[in-house]
């Protein structure tokens, strides 16, 4: 006699309405709000989710990129966020948000204690002249896979380009 299959249960994750969940949306109504992601396939993919308002709609933008540490490839993946703020919304103050803790703390130090700390992330930001735009940033931690729309979306761009 044959031994029962469990079902795997499928989890559903029903999004926010607004790019942030309704707890978050009004701390950051106003700004616009950039999400970003990184996903490790047969390659890696980064992705860069922006709202320029809440009701907006998304401007996406992805890339492929050579597979590294799962660390550095999320660090990778706020850094392309950056650039794409820049350059698709010039001088303008932002919420960027990752859902990667470790690249979130090494961008708020180097904010708060100056990019000497951090010899290679400087490195990375000079070589993309994105220093500028660092200090127009607000750099968030959001939880990943939860119901934060914005999120969501940058995991499902992030994971099309690693493939």
């Amino acid at each position: 006699m044959s031994k029962r299959r469990k079902k795997k249960i499928a989890r559903v994750i029903h999004p926010s309405v607004s790019p942030l969940p309704l707890r978050l949306a009004p701390l950051y109504a106003g700004h616009l709000q950039v999400f970003s992601d990184a996903s490790q396939k047969r390659h890696g993919g980064l992705a860069a989710i922006l709202f320029a308002t809440p009701d907006s709609d998304a401007v996406v933008r992805s890339r492929t990129v050579p597979i590294i540490g799962s660390n550095e490839l999320e660090l990778q993946a706020t850094l392309f966020a950056l650039e794409q703020a820049r350059d698709l919304f010039p001088g303008q103050q932002f919420a960027l948000f990752s859902d990667n803790q470790d690249a979130v703390l090494r961008l708020n130090r180097c904010k708060t204690e100056g990019l000497e700390q951090d010899p290679e992330l400087r490195q990375m930001l000079g070589e993309q002249e994105l220093v500028v735009t660092l200090a127009n940033a607000s750099i968030c931690w959001i939880k990943g896979h939860g119901s934060c729309r914005g999120n969501i979306l940058a995991d499902q761009h992030a994971a099309e380009a690693a493939r």
